[in-house]
């Protein structure tokens, strides 16, 4: 029996973005992205390679404007595929956590595909870019990500002094504990909660 690719893929279109989002959890690290925001560009790309997703993104946004209604729609996006992907979620192990130091600071993502939306974000003051990126722009990213993929995210970052150091951590923790928190536990077979639901 052929196992099932656990795919999501999403397009979205509104009066100041169109996106076109393909996600392959169990995929090679690859990424394919075209968004007009490098800095985020960027940040998926560590996410990808160390979650070993394969991530194609087109996205064209008013970026006359600014980023804001680009990387919030990405988020949604995001989310939404990992939700499609994951089907009814059974079989899953749910809970993932990584932490992952870069230089000077050191990131700590923990997650629960829980079906229950909810953001935790402890991070030191950063600079106000990273580049040309507004860095107000990870956690309104990272709520949309878990608003539209039923995932309660706590993300801390309890020291650093580098605002691209920090962030980068971020991503690349959020890549690792996902991954850890999709992959399939072959000695469970229904839905990973006393409830029976998630």
């Amino acid at each position: 029996m052929t196992e099932r690719l656990r795919r999501g893929s999403v397009h979205r279109g509104t009066n100041e973005t169109r996106i076109d989002l393909d996600l392959v959890l169990d995929g090679s690290g690859s990424a394919d992205l075209k968004t007009g925001v490098p800095f985020l560009e960027h940040m998926l790309t560590l996410f990808s390679v160390h979650g070993l997703f394969d991530l194609k993104v087109e996205a064209d946004g008013d970026l006359e404007v600014d980023a804001h209604h680009t990387v919030e729609d990405l988020g949604i996006c995001l989310g939404q595929a990992v939700s499609l992907a994951l089907g009814d979620r059974k079989g899953i192990r749910r809970y993932g956590q990584s932490s992952i130091p870069m230089d000077e600071t050191c990131a700590s993502v923990v997650l629960d595909l829980s079906n229950r939306p909810c953001l935790v974000y402890q991070v030191p003051p950063l600079s106000e870019r990273a580049g040309q990126f507004e860095t107000e722009l990870v956690p309104e990213f990272l709520r949309a990500f878990c608003l539209h993929g039923g995932i309660t995210l706590h993300v801390q970052v309890p020291y650093g002094s580098n605002t691209h150091h920090m962030i980068e951590a971020v991503f690349k923790a959020l890549g690792r504990a996902l991954d850890q928190a999709t992959q399939l536990d072959e000695r469970r077979t229904g839905i990973p909660s006393s409830k029976g639901a998630l």
